[in-house]
């Protein structure tokens, strides 16, 4: 694939709607409260069982006497984790393919890092994974575009198995973010987001608008881009009806999923301006 330039230096204007949004939907997810030493203090709060007892102030206790205990913020660096699905179903499109949409996604989310002086790294998976090391900086991005400018979409997926692989590589707080097509069984999708749970994820769905409208009719032979596998149907408004009964009824699944684990699951197009996708994600 080929991402040009126009669409590097599009990136790179593309600070208007990083300044208005990135504050509460990117920034603010690498913060968090919680009591320690060599902190920020932040303010106190009713001692409750368990609290630990260093952490009372007794001067306030002395003036109220009641038992406060100090809270302290941490400013956690956030470290961003872009994981995008490179198997062959992939490669699938009409105007531009899913892989190469979602790798404009991704390089989205890199310079957001990169602006926010976040460390950040992409892998992909396919049959196998391929990962990196997370690094701050300029070479970071420029590594991220050759890497994508050489990688084309192809295989059998692994999803479940690379993304379990994966997580052994995420050691500190993480903003995770997933990109596929999530054609997956939905209990593989609920395993993967259980294991990420403590982190803050964000699965990003990519489909061809073919796969949204599915606006042809007749004889056909599908292929399955993965297994190379073929079968002749004849598309009509029933099967029509029933595909996107299906689809919604998975993304539903999807959304359920992620409800019960904070995560959050956006679907789009590949027929979406890319950075209004960007606009509704960080809004």
């Amino acid at each position: 694939m080929t991402i040009n330039a126009d669409f590097i230096k599009h990136l790179e204007k593309f600070d208007i709607i990083i300044k208005k949004k990135i504050a509460s939907s990117f920034i603010g997810e690498r913060r968090s409260e919680r009591t320690g030493s060599g902190l920020v203090f932040s303010d106190y709060a009713n001692y409750s069982f368990g609290d630990d007892f260093k952490h009372i102030d007794w001067k306030v206790y002395g003036r109220t006497d009641r038992l406060f205990v100090k809270r302290f913020e941490e400013d956690r660096n956030l470290t961003v984790h872009l994981i995008v699905d490179f198997s062959g179903s992939m490669n699938f499109g009409s105007s531009i393919k899913k892989f190469e949409y979602a790798s404009m996604v991704a390089l989205g989310f890199s310079y957001i890092a990169l602006r926010n002086n976040e460390k950040f790294v992409l892998s992909t998976f396919d049959d196998k994974l391929e990962f990196f090391k997370p690094k701050k900086g300029g070479q970071q991005l420029a590594s991220i575009l050759h890497y994508l400018n050489s990688k084309k979409a192809s295989g059998v997926s692994s999803f479940e198995s690379s993304l379990f692989q994966y997580k052994a590589l995420v050691n500190s707080k993480a903003l995770i973010v997933i990109i596929s097509d999530f054609f997956y069984d939905i209990e593989q999708i609920k395993n993967v987001l259980y294991r990420y749970k403590n982190n803050k994820v964000k699965l990003v769905q990519v489909l061809d608008s073919m796969e949204r409208k599915l606006n042809i009719d007749g004889d056909y032979t599908l292929i399955d881009l993965e297994s190379n596998a073929s079968m002749k149907t004849f598309i009509d408004p029933y099967l029509k009806k029933k595909y996107f009964e299906r689809l919604e009824f998975h993304n539903s699944k999807i959304k359920d999923v992620c409800g019960m684990v904070g995560a959050d699951f956006y679907s789009v197009s590949t027929n979406q301006d890319v950075f209004d996708v960007f606009y509704n994600i960080l809004n």
